[in-house]
């Protein structure tokens, strides 16, 4: 089982970044040091509510920091972009983290974001599987000739390849049921979010799995997990240190409208205590041991990104979440050999 990091990097709007993207790094180094294997970020424009830096620039920034670990994009918009862009963009980051990288990539939901980008509706899943597959192309190293509304390319080659060949891996997000499908198809893997219930992600694992088999793919023999986690001397002081910011957080999501694409009706506009059930990983070390065995044992996931800070929470709740995990749990994750997730 592989461990990493997530790191939203979102403050309440007025916050000293500079002094914020300091305990980003600080956060960084501490996984580094306690044998942490990855570290990762998010994107989003235009956000209501959040002050926070760009992936790209981030992740560049966070590759000093890292050491062995593992850098994620997790995940780009990609329908919002230029594939050229993105193509060299991506390409530039593989080289920085020298082969160890990971492009994450969804299609987002916020009309707010598509509608800065031009991005028209019935046009957005087109946009988003025309810039994977450009971007694949272009990483190639062969000419490219492509055209559509946000790019005219004529027998053209790349500038930065990537170092990993043919590419870094692709993670790719989904939450409503045809993106888990389209997943499937798309990526080198399906990057399972925090947001949906646990009943949720099984559900959907089996149309994952289906559609794997129909398309005659492998199943994935890495399968990305992320989860929201907080883990403290009990229950008790989890909620207290981390359910204020939690809550805030999902408050945010369910205005973005985030809870609208997933499936089955799922709202974020109802009390912590009741959100939490079958989603978050709040408690003793020992307690989220417990609420995280269905990731293996049900789900099948062998790498875990865990988040454990949210915008306003102090640095020194963090770092004391993150301690505890990787002093009990980290130990005992890396000793997991969880069946390949195809088995």
């Amino acid at each position: 089982m592989k461990v990493g990091i997530f790191l939203t990097c979102q403050y309440p709007p007025g916050s000293d970044m500079t002094a914020a993207l300091e305990a980003q790094y600080v956060m960084t180094r501490f996984a580094r040091d306690q044998g942490w294997d990855a570290v990762g970020t998010g994107q989003h424009y235009l956000g209501e509510g959040f002050s926070q830096p760009q992936l790209i620039p981030f992740l560049a920034r966070l590759a000093a920091e890292a050491g062995h670990m593992t850098g994620i994009a997790g995940v780009l918009l990609a329908a919002l972009h230029n594939p050229v862009e993105v193509a060299e963009c991506i390409a530039s980051l593989d080289m920085i983290w020298r082969g160890n990288f990971v492009f994450g990539i969804g299609l987002g939901y916020r009309d707010v974001e598509f509608d800065a980008f031009g991005v028209p509706k019935g046009g957005r899943a087109r946009r988003y599987e025309q810039c994977i597959e450009v971007v694949k192309r272009l990483w190639s190293g062969e000419p490219v000739s492509f055209e559509n509304e946000v790019c005219k390319l004529d027998d053209v080659t790349a500038t930065a390849l990537p170092v990993q060949k043919p590419h870094p891996p692709i993670w790719v997000a989904a939450n409503s049921d045809a993106a888990v499908r389209r997943a499937a198809r798309l990526g080198d893997t399906w990057f399972i979010n925090p947001h949906a219930t646990a009943a949720t992600i099984r559900r959907q694992m089996a149309l994952y799995r289906a559609e794997r088999e129909r398309l005659g793919k492998p199943f994935p023999q890495t399968l990305p997990m992320v989860r929201e986690i907080f883990c403290a001397k009990d229950s008790a002081a989890a909620l207290e240190l981390a359910g204020p910011y939690l809550a805030e957080k999902y408050r945010t999501y369910a205005a973005w409208g985030q809870d609208a694409v997933l499936p089955g009706n799922e709202s974020f506009r109802q009390s912590l205590d009741a959100l939490r059930q079958d989603r978050f990983v709040l408690g003793s070390p020992e307690e989220c041991w417990e609420q995280l065995r269905p990731c293996w044992e049900e789900v099948g996931a062998n790498f875990l990104i865990f988040r454990t800070h949210w915008s306003g929470m102090p640095l020194a709740h963090a770092l004391s979440s993150m301690r505890l995990i990787g002093e009990e749990l980290l130990p005992e994750l890396h000793r997991l050999k969880p069946a390949a997730a195809g088995a």
